[in-house]
């Protein structure tokens, strides 16, 4: 009885503060591009441009059409852009008590409305940003280069992405209550971002490498989560016409119970932590 008296507290707690969540949001938002001359256009160009210089670099090498390369910029723009929002996401979300340290000093809000909220509005800028996936693969389909067939079943690409949300606020929640105890965290994850990068499927893959199938090495990649969000985004993307035979379920459950203990053990460290903070800020 106890437990559930909890859960209802928490939930009445979070509708309580909806409003500051939404513009907290807000605020992140709009600062992120503060004082731009392109402002909320660096959200289309920053991607854009990145899926260029790296498919005339890379193209060569990885780019030859094959059945799981059909159009290789859009392969990358795709492994790009959910690679950047887990980052970008998770290091906010790293820093939002520091940053926030002058408002919860003097004011009593939910502590995790910060990092929530510094998910979310990362969340907001890259679901914008998909356009320019949309506008990338309309491109190509008008020049008949590499033509991308879709169909309805592409719909499923929000599998992944709403996975790829949830995994980043537990990441988040974790980073968090470690930043605030322990700052050269934020040093120890720029490397580990860079490292995540090169691990994880973005302009090769992993057939191009030369491991032998059922290899250790490509065993330790597939080990990877965000190898199996990008994976399924891709399937969904690249193949919506053919979409069961390259969704990999087996990734869809491992991904799944891999952020549902990254959610437990965010929430659960920062709950059991969040009184200290202050001690610390």
């Amino acid at each position: 009885m106890s437990s559930k008296l909890s859960v209802f507290r928490h939930r009445d707690n979070f509708m309580k503060y909806r409003y500051l969540l939404g513009e907290l949001v807000r605020k992140n938002v709009k600062l992120q591009y503060r004082n731009s001359v392109l402002g909320m256009f660096w959200t289309f160009l920053q991607p854009l441009m990145t899926m260029i210089v790296l498919s005339i670099v890379f193209s060569n090498l990885f780019g030859r059409n094959s059945a799981e390369v059909v159009n290789y910029p859009v392969y990358l723009l795709a492994g790009r852009l959910l690679h950047d929002f887990f980052t970008q996401s998770t290091k906010r979300g790293m820093r939002a008590i520091r940053t926030n340290a002058s408002i919860i000093k003097k004011v009593y809000v939910p502590k995790y409305i910060y990092p929530l909220s510094q998910v979310l509005s990362t969340f907001v800028t890259f679901l914008i940003s998909l356009v320019v996936l949309v506008v990338v693969i309309l491109f190509f389909n008008i020049i008949n280069k590499n033509p991308i067939a879709i169909s309805w079943q592409i719909v499923f690409f929000v599998v992944p992405v709403i996975i790829l949300f949830f995994m980043a606020l537990g990441v988040g929640m974790i980073l968090c209550t470690l930043d605030v105890f322990f700052k050269d965290v934020e040093n120890l994850y720029d490397v580990f971002t860079l490292l995540l990068f090169y691990l994880t499927p973005i302009v090769y893959t992993v057939d191009r490498l030369g491991f032998e199938a059922g290899s250790w090495q490509e065993k330790l990649l597939r080990l990877n989560p965000m190898y199996g969000i990008i994976d399924m985004f891709r399937a969904a993307v690249l193949h919506s016409t053919e979409f069961a035979a390259y969704f990999n379920f087996d990734m869809l459950w491992y991904t799944i119970g891999f952020t549902v203990v990254m959610l437990i053990i965010g929430f659960i460290s920062f709950y059991k932590c969040q009184d200290k903070f202050i001690l610390h800020i």
